[in-house]
């Protein structure tokens, strides 16, 4: 059997059945990082219709190893996974859970998140020995907004983009939010609220920049014959891929495309028989403003130099042509530090219509894709209402 034909068996064979969040998002002092995993879990498989004696695989990343979670849960699972690269590992899971899934390496799977990214409750401090921490940052970087400044302000120099045009990006997220009740900052803000909010590091200003939260969230799967008995419209795994191209990003080739991005794409899509023109919602990750219209070039959605476009008023806002973020992204719905299980949520969640004020009509495929690192890794996934 050839690769493509390979990747076609798996396209359809798992279903989504269950998603949720923690009980609450936000400033959560009182609550560990393993209480806000067995909350989102819980959540996630009572809204499957499942028990939690029903999961027998079990993927996380993250601070605690999935087997720490399966105790905590108290199962005993069959399959366990716990690839950490960066925020975008919990997308890149589904694709190995359809793997697991396919192959009746487990029947049901959870891929959970939970982390106190602004309380810090549980977080265990460890001096920084990896590539960066060695060989950049004693020259001069710090946390992530000093590398992805380097990135954004290579991509204004090549391709003219314009701090006006990554503020329009949270302009169109923050329109979103303000009809998501669960989004931390819902109220209205303009490119002139964005330009004028605290400088951070050249070329960000404060609301540039994502959230600092806590919370956690989970996705339940299963198998597509199995799907059509739980509680809930199952939503089909139609595609997936993951890439990764380097850690530090002085070795990236290009600052300004994401060859990882490009990797992961291309196998969702060709898994899925889908172009990247087809799809009707999108969830891209947004730790930066920058960062979703650089993924749409990496993913083919645009040439590069213009996602910014995708963000002009009125096209991905709530009417627009294509909705993006629909939740109201890292930037004013959420964000723990590792943000990936939030796209996958909120994809469902419009897929299945429960999105109330912010439900974008007739959505059949939506595309998530995800970054970890400074664009070191990426996970794409194409879901669908339907086969």
């Amino acid at each position: 059997m050839s690769g493509l034909a390979r990747l076609k068996e798996l396209s359809n064979s798992v279903c989504i059945v269950g998603v949720d969040e923690s009980d609450e998002i936000g400033t959560l002092p009182n609550k560990s990082q393993l209480t806000l995993h067995v909350e989102a879990v819980s959540n996630a498989v009572r809204d499957a219709g499942l028990r939690m004696s029903d999961v027998d695989g079990v993927f996380t990343a993250g601070q605690h190893s999935p087997a720490t979670i399966a105790e905590a849960l108290g199962v005993i699972p069959r399959y366990v996974d716990g690839t950490t690269v960066g925020g975008c590992s919990f997308i890149i899971m589904v694709g190995h859970a359809m793997v697991a899934l396919h192959h009746g390496l487990c029947d049901v799977a959870v891929v959970s998140h939970g982390e106190s990214g602004r309380s810090g409750v549980g977080v265990s401090p460890r001096r920084d020995t990896a590539l960066p921490g060695q060989y950049e940052m004693p020259y001069g970087f710090g946390g992530a907004p000093t590398y992805f400044g380097l990135i954004t302000t290579r991509h204004m120099h090549e391709y003219g983009t314009t701090l006006e045009q990554w503020a329009q990006v949270a302009v169109s997220t923050r329109a979103w939010a303000g009809l998501n009740p669960k989004a931390k900052n819902r109220e209205p803000i303009t490119v002139e609220d964005v330009l004028k909010s605290r400088p951070v590091v050249w070329p960000f200003n404060v609301l540039n920049i994502c959230l600092v939260t806590d919370g956690g969230g989970a996705v339940v799967l299963t198998r597509a014959d199995r799907a059509k008995d739980c509680a809930k419209k199952p939503v089909y795994v139609r595609g997936a891929g993951e890439g990764a191209e380097h850690v530090m990003v002085t070795q990236m080739r290009t600052l300004t495309f994401s060859e990882a991005t490009r990797l992961s794409g291309e196998k969702a899509f060709t898994m899925a028989g889908v172009t990247p023109k087809d799809f009707d919602h999108v969830m891209l990750y947004d730790a930066f403003t920058s960062g979703p219209p650089i993924m749409l070039e990496s993913l083919g959605l645009c040439k590069p130099g213009e996602g910014v476009h995708f963000f002009a008023p009125g096209r991905s806002t709530p009417g627009g042509t294509l909705p993006i973020n629909t939740n109201g992204g890292g930037l004013s719905y959420t964000h723990t530090g590792m943000y990936g299980i939030f796209p996958i949520i909120e994809s469902v969640r419009q897929l299945r219509g429960e999105c109330g004020a912010r439900q974008v009509p007739n959505t059949k495929l939506s595309l998530v894709n995800g970054m970890g690192g400074m664009l070191s890794a990426a996970g794409t996934l194409v879901l669908a209402n339907d086969t």
